[in-house]
């Protein structure tokens, strides 16, 4: 069983439009509904692949209900989520068929008092001890009123618990989290260059694992991922580009790694699942899902290529 944290989540609703103007009234097509936030995502995809997951952060105000209605209709995934009293946030992501792009707007959150924050706290403990638990992941944002060291004492309170711990977050709370030394962080090249101070991929990668990462999967946008281990350093991207949605990719990716992990893959085949998922899940409507054939047929044309160059300490 692997546990996914989203203490900032969201109902996802998916608009999609013939074409998207700026200052323009537009006429919807579709409108898909679904539980969101990084953590949920993961854990559909994680679904998807056959894992187990139990999912917990926070939900309230009808938004929440709303989400943990749907939720319950998932299979594979347990809700563990902690009530709060403010409005679980929703995220809108416009689709332009006519070039396949889209256009986000995330609301910030509800602000999370110090009890709730302390009854997380407490479920989350519960959590980690419960036999079966493989692995967390701790994923994205953090909602206003927790503390910016949150992932930091999560990853702690995780590795006390002997759970290792992936980390998809951004900005000051990823750059606290990487103190705690995380099993794997998985930024994106912008987010990595942001708390490293250099935008050259593999020179950031491994001075966050001077940071206290153990190891770094760098996500390159639509040339792959790059991941630095101290087992080695690999670079993979599919072997074409894809049109499509690309909101959720980054969770797909981390799904893969995780599933990996569980499952002790060796790195280069976490990267290909990794890679492959990603670019199925451009190709799927919605974030948290992927296109099944797609990611079949790209998991034997990703090519992985290992560096030779070593690592530093």
């Amino acid at each position: 069983m692997i546990l996914t944290v989203t203490l900032n989540t969201a109902l996802d609703l998916t608009y999609r439009v013939p074409r998207l103007h700026a200052h323009d009234s537009h006429q919807v097509r579709e409108v898909v509904q679904r539980p969101g936030g990084k953590g949920l995502n993961v854990a559909r995809v994680l679904a998807a692949l056959g894992h187990a997951s139990v999912v917990t952060g926070f939900a309230g105000g009808l938004t929440g209900s709303e989400l943990r209605e749907l939720l319950a209709g998932e299979r594979n995934i347990e809700d563990r989520l902690v009530a709060t009293s403010g409005s679980t946030r929703r995220t809108v992501g416009v689709v332009d068929e006519s070039g396949g792009g889209s256009t986000q707007f995330n609301e910030p959150g509800p602000h999370i008092s110090p009890e709730e924050w302390s009854a997380f706290r407490e479920t989350y403990a519960r959590l980690l001890h419960e036999d079966g638990v493989e692995a967390v992941a701790l994923c994205g944002s953090l909602p206003p009123g927790v503390p910016v060291g949150a992932y930091a004492q999560l990853t702690r309170d995780a590795h006390a618990a002997g759970v290792p711990v992936v980390l998809d977050t951004s900005g000051e709370p990823l750059r606290r989290g990487l103190a705690a030394r995380p099993d794997l962080v998985k930024p994106n090249a912008v987010e990595l260059a942001g708390i490293t101070g250099t935008t050259e991929p593999l020179r950031a990668a491994r001075a966050a694992q001077r940071r206290g990462a153990h190891s770094v999967a760098a996500s390159l946008g639509p040339d792959g991922m790059l991941l630095v281990t101290p087992d080695g350093t690999w670079q993979a991207g599919p072997p074409r580009s894809f049109a499509g949605n690309p909101t959720g990719a980054g969770d797909s990716a981390v799904a893969g790694l995780l599933s990996g992990m569980v499952e002790e893959l060796p790195w280069p085949e976490r990267l290909a699942r990794a890679v492959a998922l990603s670019a199925a899940t451009v190709r799927a409507p919605t974030a948290g899902e992927f296109d099944e054939q797609v990611h079949a047929d790209l998991l034997s044309e990703v090519t992985v290529e290992e560096s030779s160059e070593p690592v530093d300490g």
